[in-house]
């Protein structure tokens, strides 16, 4: 009878996944919450270096930065700074999204890496083939929150756009915009692109020698269910955060299948059901998207009437006090700033509650050691799902 083929493969991989020492690791998302706390915990287990990666440059550069400030002993390339867009080719890894989704030529070769068969070409010219090329990692561990970059695309939105212009043309000739919205409602289909992103992973790590992968996954809602009351919009929960927790879903199943793949690497997955605090406690500028935050002061006599409808943007109500916004925070790192009142109330029992990025980074050491932490999702699927049965394997013979 055919035995089912587990996550762990051979004793041969089980002895490399079990030492970390004098190994290359690279860490995805290294200069976020959890990457840091990760990539302090790997200095003690004494590898032969570590990539530590970003989407900005700023971003990885400041994180080795902060890496060699802690561990000041640590060699000269010790910690390596890497940054990029992983979901794309290489040649538009520095490259904003709406850059790319803005130039006719450059949002049409989005859609033929997301969609046309995966060649030999496609994936040569996909940043992580490069990435992995240039460092072949032994270890690699993944703590992008790919869920939210995936999701917060928002196809909702996107879609709501075709229809609009559609029903405003209303059998005109301007075709032309609705095809640019066509193509970009594309660009934002979930599926296809996680597809694509999990074929490239488990093509590169095997041509490039990985032989352990762990992924930081995520529930998408804090571990809270569908009565989440933290939203994106009116509608409660909102499709985007659902959106999320769906995404987050079948990166794991996709994730699951590679981890029965003979010659794939060891696969793993933490997935933290709860919100992850904190990077700092600070107290300074409020900055949204790197930029800080302007005051501006409404007059009683510039005061705004409310009717039937409240305009979010309206010119000439309010003038610049030149000051920024300055206040105590709560840094979550790639999730953002939050409040003293915002973080005690998603942490408040019952809520969201939280996990420390220490305690998980802690979890992904020992998986990689081999130690069983009760925590890898994938190792969870694989021993409770349903598998090949002596029954049936006599059936099959009799």
């Amino acid at each position: 009878m055919t035995k089912y083929i587990s996550s762990y493969k051979n004793d041969e991989e089980s002895k490399i996944s079990m030492d970390i020492k004098n190994r290359t690791v690279l860490v995805l998302g290294g200069w976020g919450l959890v990457g840091t706390a990760i990539c302090r915990k790997l200095v003690s287990e004494q590898p032969k270096r570590i990539i530590v990666t970003s989407l900005r440059k700023e971003e990885a550069v400041d994180a080795v930065a902060q890496l060699y400030k802690e561990f000041p002993l640590a060699k000269k390339n010790f910690f390596v700074p890497w940054w990029g867009n992983i979901f794309t080719r290489h040649d538009f890894k520095d490259m904003n999204r709406e850059e790319i989704l803005g130039d006719d030529r450059k949002r049409k070769m989005l859609i033929d890496d997301m969609l046309d068969e995966l060649d030999e070409k496609a994936l040569r010219r996909s940043t992580i083939f490069q990435l992995l090329e240039k460092y072949k990692p032994e270890v690699m561990i993944d703590s992008i929150n790919s869920a939210t970059a995936i999701a917060y695309q928002d196809i909702f939105q996107s879609a709501r756009t075709v229809l609009k212009e559609i029903k405003e043309n209303n059998g005109g000739t301007d075709i032309q915009t609705i095809q640019n919205s066509v193509e970009r409602l594309i660009c934002t289909l979930y599926v296809p692109q996680l597809i694509r992103h999990v074929q490239i992973l488990y093509k590169s790590m095997h041509r490039c020698g990985t032989k352990t992968y762990v992924k930081i996954g995520t529930s998408g809602t804090g571990g809270m269910g569908l009565n989440i009351p933290y939203t994106h919009s009116e509608e409660r929960p909102s499709s985007v955060l659902l959106s999320k927790s769906a995404v987050a879903g079948a990166h794991t199943l996709l994730l699951f299948l590679m981890g029965r793949t003979p010659d794939a690497p060891i696969t793993k997955e933490i997935k933290p059901a709860a919100a992850i605090a904190w990077k700092k406690v600070g107290y300074g500028e409020i900055k949204r998207r790197g930029k800080a935050v302007e005051l501006v002061d409404c007059t009683p006599e510039q005061g705004v009437k409310l009717k039937d409808m409240l305009h979010l943007r309206m010119k000439d109500v309010a003038k610049p006090m030149n000051e920024t916004l300055k206040s105590v925070f709560i840094d979550t790192g790639e999730n953002g700033i939050f409040s003293r009142g915002e973080f005690e109330a998603i942490t408040t029992p019952g809520q969201m509650e939280f996990v420390t990025p220490e305690e998980i980074a802690e979890n992904v050491i020992y998986e990689i050691k081999g130690r069983n932490t009760v925590h890898d999702v994938i190792d969870a699927l694989d021993n409770t799902i349903m598998n090949p049965t002596y029954r049936a394997g006599y059936m099959y013979h009799s």
